[in-house]
């Protein structure tokens, strides 16, 4: 009988991807290439092992979602909302603590937003999975930078063709004053905003699937938010649907530490860690 093995790619972009120079395109306004914003080690590679995955197992996959990663210019985790005590530009990779705020050493520009950014840094600490992280513009909406890598599109693109389906697409970040590293909830969910709270009809619909293929970038962070949601939340509560491909994520530079306490408590919670090769023969075996 025929199972139903979905695939679950977590932003598989353009500006996570260490993409060689031949695959930038030029920007016709400055001349100059177009350069990802936050490129993470091994995330081409990652991707193209990827594309071939859903190339070659197209016929065994009953169902493939694909997260974006979708923000805007001004968004309390990019430059463009802080600027140091003395009104400094705050470059990307500092992180921010509400004691920091608190002392004048980081402020938000508009000062009217110093006690909503306040209350988000407070409660983020509180719940002590991140702290705030200032990252360089990216993602942003309607950019480059946002586009699905070009060999996985063109990969999942064939399989739509061929089933005559879609791939799923699912926003998140687009909430200026919350992070959105998973794409079932924001870190700091907005009640206000129904797009940040738990997705729980997605996490529902992936948990029909026998078999749940994860994949994306990057592993340290967004991977690992989504995932971790998705295992503490499945209705059936079957960890061991959930198949890692570990040669189709890496971790942002700085975070491998973060990478493998993931996978290693994935594993622990019954999760399958494997690898593009042998989840393929499982894919043609279910055609």
């Amino acid at each position: 009988m025929k199972k139903n093995i979905q695939l679950l790619v977590i932003d598989p972009q353009n500006d996570f991807c260490d993409l060689p120079a031949d695959w930038l395109p030029v920007d016709p306004v400055t001349g100059q290439a177009t350069s990802p914003a936050l490129p993470v080690a091994g995330a081409h590679a990652d991707m193209l092992r990827l594309a071939g995955l859903i190339r070659e197992g197209a016929s065994g996959l009953s169902a493939i979602a694909v997260t974006l990663d979708s923000h805007h210019r001004f968004d309390i985790a990019h430059p463009t909302f802080w600027k140091t005590g003395a009104g400094a530009a705050v470059g990307p990779f500092t992180p921010i603590t509400a004691a920091q705020v608190r002392k004048g050493d980081y402020l938000p520009k508009d000062a009217a937003m110093l006690p909503r950014a306040l209350a988000y840094i407070d409660e983020l600490e509180r719940r002590g999975r991140y702290t705030l992280m200032v990252w360089p513009v990216h993602c942003e909406i309607g950019s480059w930078g946002h586009n699905v890598h070009p060999a996985v599109k063109a990969a999942y693109n064939l399989w739509e063709d061929s089933r005559l389906a879609m791939v799923q697409k699912i926003n998140k970040g687009s909430n200026p004053w919350t992070e959105h590293y998973s794409a079932m909830q924001a870190e700091v969910p907005d009640e206000d905003d129904p797009a940040t709270q738990l997705n729980t009809a997605l996490i529902a619909s992936l948990d029909q699937a026998d078999l749940l293929i994860i994949a994306g970038e990057a592993s340290s962070h967004c991977v690992k938010a989504t995932t971790e949601h998705i295992v503490a939340n499945l209705p059936s509560g079957k960890a061991g649907k959930v198949v890692l491909l570990t040669d189709c994520m890496s971790p942002v530079g700085g975070f491998e530490a973060q990478h493998k306490a993931f996978l290693d408590d994935m594993a622990s919670r019954g999760a399958v860690l494997s690898t593009s090769v042998a989840v393929l023969s499982t894919l043609q075996a279910n055609a």
